[in-house]
């Protein structure tokens, strides 16, 4: 902690409160208010920190508690510790980062995470109250990974493995299982079966994404004769995100509102595109770290809120960590290369780039400062970067585009500046853009403007001014599986591409 708040030219007596993020507690019900859960933190001598419970305990317990702890102090000038749920640091990270806390305005927000199931919040801006609504469903936010994991290419056998292995095994099936469902087809006349299974839990439980799990696994010849592996995922998909709609149409009050998705399963973009294809909302938000990237964000802005400050966060996406310094290796040659220069070798070679730039994106998604570029002309670039990466070939590679041209390539194209929602080129484009359409010819897009606080984007308006073609492959640089490369130096030792860009230089190898 000491060394990230130095980073920023912190001490940590210039911190007036500290603040943990809630989560499960041990042993007994996690929606318990009366014990604190507890967490372990790293980095040196392991400390056990009381925190709060991970989320507030339905009809008794109120979204924004704050519980107070003295066991451990981080600095002297600030005694102790507060905490807040973590459902609460989904909830108000969501809201004070939209555009209606901006504005003064109340909004609904969704909270789907893991650990919980979908519920629904109301903040009203005029007096800064919170209120819980209702839960929609009963099923918790991890019920895609783990229905898909009963399936192939997911399916494992985890026996022997301890619950934190199985957990790690599947949270990391969701996001993959949402683009392999492009391989299948959905079955709308499932949607009654799925419906009948749900209706025989007699209530919410974190048992129940099993239990249906392993219901539709076991019988599914009998009940869904026919359907592939990848039908079935599709299926299951789409029938979530049907239920949701469903469930809010059922609601009174709510048709006409401002709507905030937080929490991983704001992550899943065709759950996204149809909460904000409906109809039912006057705008839908998600702020580019609903899942738990966001917490410490979240975590500090219930103190934010609950003091009486500021109803809105004043941030900017690009507002992660600076690059670090590191020794590239010799076979390495650098030189002067300006933005519009990468431009034209992007039109002139073809080759993918890994450009680090300013400071990192926050969020689990490569926004510009820590991507990998290329040109989506090449049908066949989709196919190179996900064997870079290590990736399995049904994998989309996202679109960055123009706001100014967004419209004109893709539908609806309206400014989407943090991949959270699907898109479709326009018949005249899809065979200009291979590289970045998914197997059902849709679009993770990113729209950027040149103002933005990336070289991404004025790379980008240089790039269309030679190619008239608006759009290039973004995906993240990283190592498989971890965080962004925190240097050139990282991305020089992955070695997966034959430039790299950063900051006014470039790198051949």
């Amino acid at each position: 902690m000491t060394r990230l708040l130095e980073a920023e030219g912190l001490k940590s007596s210039d911190v007036d409160q500290f603040v943990v993020d809630g989560w499960f507690v041990a042993g007994i019900d996690d929606t318990d208010v009366r014990d604190p859960a507890s967490i372990w933190a790293r980095g040196g001598s392991p400390l056990g920190l009381p925190v709060a419970p991970y989320q507030d305990r339905p009809g008794a317990g109120d979204p924004l508690a704050r519980y107070s702890f003295c066991q451990h102090s981080f600095s002297p000038s600030a005694e102790g510790y507060v905490s807040y749920h973590h459902v609460a640091n989904h909830l108000l990270g969501g809201y004070c980062s939209s555009p209606f806390a901006a504005r003064g305005e109340d909004a609904l927000v969704l909270v789907w995470d893991g650990g919980t199931v979908p519920r629904l919040y109301e903040v009203t801006a005029r007096d800064r109250s919170v209120r819980a609504v209702t839960s929609l469903l009963p099923l918790t936010g991890d019920i895609f990974g783990e229905f898909s994991s009963r399936f192939e290419p997911f399916w494992k056998d985890t026996a022997g493995f301890s619950p934190d292995e199985v957990m790690r095994h599947h949270l990391s099936i969701a996001g993959k299982a949402m683009a392999y469902a492009a391989l299948g087809r959905a079955e709308e006349n499932a949607f009654p079966l799925f419906d009948e299974v749900l209706a025989s839990f007699p209530g919410s439980s974190p048992e129940n994404a099993m239990e249906f799990s392993d219901k539709i696994a076991a019988d599914r010849d009998q009940l869904l004769p026919g359907l592939s592996d990848a039908d079935l995922i599709a299926t299951f998909q789409a029938y979530l995100g049907d239920l949701l709609i469903r469930s809010f149409s059922a609601l009174p009050g709510t048709a006409g509102r401002n709507l905030v998705l937080a929490g991983g399963c704001a992550l899943n973009i065709k759950w996204n595109s149809q909460l904000r294809g409906s109809g039912l909302f006057a705008d839908v938000w998600i702020p580019p770290f609903p899942n738990d990237s966001g917490a410490a964000i979240g975590t500090a802005t219930c103190e934010m809120f609950s003091r009486g400050g500021h109803l809105a966060l004043d941030w900017d996406v690009y507002s992660g960590p600076r690059l670090a310094k590191g020794d590239i290796p010799a076979q390495w040659r650098v030189r002067p290369c300006s933005e519009r220069q990468l431009a034209e070798l992007l039109c002139t070679e073809g080759e993918p780039v890994v450009v680090l730039s300013g400071r990192a994106e926050i969020g689990p998604r490569a926004l510009g400062n820590r991507s990998i570029l290329a040109p989506a002309t090449d049908p066949g670039m989709k196919d190179r970067l996900n064997l870079m990466k290590g990736r399995a070939g049904y994998r989309p590679v996202a679109p960055i585009c123009l706001t100014s041209r967004a419209a004109a390539v893709f539908s609806p194209g309206i400014s989407d500046r943090y991949m959270l929602f699907e898109h479709r080129p326009r018949p005249e484009w899809a065979g200009r853009i291979p590289a970045v359409l998914h197997l059902d010819g849709t679009a993770r897009l990113q729209t950027i403007d040149p103002s933005a606080a990336s070289a991404t984007a004025r790379i980008l308006e240089a790039y269309a001014e030679l190619s008239g073609i608006p759009v290039l492959c973004n995906t993240s640089a990283n190592f498989n599986g971890s965080g962004f490369f925190p240097d050139i130096a990282s991305a020089a030792r992955w070695g997966g591409t034959r430039y790299m860009w950063s900051d006014g230089l470039l790198y051949e190898n």
